[in-house]
């Protein structure tokens, strides 16, 4: 089948592998271990001489199927999933990183992965935190001892967009592993092959998935970057594509001795959501810049925070790079409304965690996924105390209006 557009090619991407029985999904494998009628054929592909499926911890039908499906997603030439995001990103650094390495990391982090990196630097990793929206601030942070470079897209909450392409190119320049956490944009948003990523990083829980139904995670691999000239890959792994030789670390050192595996029928689920993935990005976003619009000009805000508008710092970076500025921004209320009286005022916008949802949900960030970093870390990351960040849904775009409108009636805005 040739390659037609981004949901095309989606919807289409089982079929280009054998299904059985002419199912048009890939159908729930259940099951954990594979049998061989020959020996020898089990073994080698225990030893990767063949291609076959060994136990479920590290290999699946239906969790390849998505692989395949996200690889295509990304343009990439391989992609390993994971039970969440989270698992994604922590088994891959614990496989590609040694003590005494360092690493750089944008500032502006999703709280977790915050936490995560954290813990890293209690471990004989060491990281420098720097502001990515500057190239500038990473090649400062360089010494010699640095193996990799980390950013997101778009940051949660606030909404900073790191150099992207700047980055990449320095990244490329020095040999240093450039990962770009998607999770924000999504493949359909950004693909960050283009700014020469080495490795992209998907909480498939978020967009991708898009119904609040599962948790998953991935890394894809570009093929960007030559392995063989990272010191850290093990001898074992030194073998065929040296372009594949960090996915698959990843795979044995992360994905196999953690075992953080994505199941078959999360897999399933993930994989019928990426299809509706276009569809609902566009209606979020067509959404999300109806709502900043309102809020932007409403009285009783002080702030908005969404690529989308003029008044962003980064607006020019996103219109640059991204199909659409997001479906993700936040907000700071005026002072003196208070933030507890004006959130429970909702009525069709959910009081929730999670993004990507095909709900609209909203939560007080310094007071929910913030509280751990205490005041003088989230001040440090601009985290203002009435901050609510919206994760913006499919519902029609009016209704959403309506809600923000009733909520700031009953303050008397």
């Amino acid at each position: 089948m040739p390659i037609k557009g981004f949901t095309t090619t989606i919807v289409h991407r089982d079929r280009l592998e054998t299904i059985e029985h002419g199912s048009l999904h890939k159908p729930i494998h259940a099951n954990v271990a594979y049998g061989y009628e020959d020996a020898r054929d089990l073994a080698a592909v225990f030893q990767g001489k063949q291609f076959g499926y060994s136990y479920g911890r590290q290999v699946n039908p239906t969790v390849t199927a998505l692989e395949n499906k996200i690889s295509a997603m990304e343009n990439g030439i391989a992609t390993a999933c994971f039970a969440t995001g989270m698992a994604a990103i922590g088994t891959s650094l614990f496989s590609l990183l040694r003590a005494g390495d360092h690493m750089i990391s944008s500032s502006f982090l999703f709280g977790n992965t915050n936490s995560l990196f954290n813990t890293f630097t209690n471990n004989s990793i060491d990281i420098d935190f720097v502001d990515a929206t500057s190239v500038a601030a990473v090649i400062e942070a360089v010494t010699e001892k640095t193996k990799l470079v980390f950013v997101e897209t778009i940051a949660n909450p606030r909404t900073q967009i790191s150099d992207l392409k700047a980055i990449g190119d320095f990244c490329a320049e020095k040999g240093l592993v450039y990962i770009v956490d998607n999770t924000m944009t999504s493949p359909y948003l950004f693909q960050p092959i283009n700014v020469g990523a080495s490795l992209i990083v998907n909480s498939l829980t978020k967009y991708i998935g898009g119904h609040g139904n599962v948790l998953g995670g991935s890394i894809t691999e570009t093929g960007l970057f030559d392995w063989s000239t990272f010191e850290n890959i093990y001898d074992t792994y030194r073998s065929g594509d040296p372009h594949k030789w960090g996915i698959t670390q990843i795979k044995k050192k992360g994905l196999r001795d953690f075992g953080a595996s994505l199941g078959p029928e999360a897999a399933h689920h993930i994989a019928i959501g990426a299809e509706t993935l276009a569809l609902r990005q566009t209606q979020q976003c067509a959404n999300a810049s109806l709502m900043t619009a309102f809020l932007e000009k409403h009285e009783l805000v002080k702030a908005v925070y969404y690529p989308g508008l003029e008044s962003h710092a980064q607006h020019q970076r996103a219109a640059d790079l991204f199909r659409y500025p997001g479906g993700l921004f936040s907000f700071e209320l005026a002072e003196g409304v208070d933030l507890w009286d004006f959130m429970n005022r909702f009525q069709v916008i959910v009081k929730s965690s999670n993004l990507g949802d095909n709900r609209t949900l909203a939560i007080p960030v310094a007071h929910t996924i913030y509280f751990e970093m205490g005041p003088e870390r989230r001040a440090s990351m601009g985290i203002d105390e009435s901050l609510i960040r919206i994760s913006v849904g499919i519902e029609d775009g009016e209704d959403l209006i309506a809600d923000l409108q009733q909520a700031f009636a009953g303050l008397g805005g």
